[in-house]
């Protein structure tokens, strides 16, 4: 799913998902954050530090609730590499929020470290 070609989600599921999300700059990413959740699919590259780009590809399950679980599945296939977390839906859209903030500013398609964590399983204490 290229970013720069996200619709708007429906007011409908939107309006479902905004009690979630009390800053006013995420509630205006949400309709984008859902249409990228419906795709369930999203591919980018993960920079390494002091090293390499690697390329990943993250996949999920949908549902229209937030409260459902969402399950990801991110591979990186230049590693032969694959992790899966299970994750409540708003908080999933929560870092895809973030994805789409962080594209638009610096236009790179990659998870927040907080994504990381989770994924690997580890508690987040200071990261740089």
């Amino acid at each position: 799913m290229m970013l720069s070609n996200l619709k708007p989600a429906e007011s409908g599921i939107v309006n479902t998902y905004l009690p979630y999300y009390q800053q006013s700059q995420k509630r205006q990413i949400l309709p984008l954050a859902i249409s990228l959740y419906q795709s369930g699919i999203l591919e980018g590259e993960r920079k390494i530090e002091g090293g390499e780009l690697i390329l990943f590809t993250a996949t999920w399950t949908i549902s229209n609730r937030p409260v459902d679980l969402t399950r990801c599945r991110m591979d990186f296939p230049d590693h032969d590499l694959c992790y899966e977390m299970i994750v409540p839906n708003n908080e999933f859209i929560d870092l895809l929020i973030d994805i789409i903030l962080n594209y638009k500013k610096n236009k790179t398609i990659d998870f927040p470290q907080l994504f990381y964590y989770r994924l690997l399983g580890k508690k987040m204490g200071n990261p740089k």
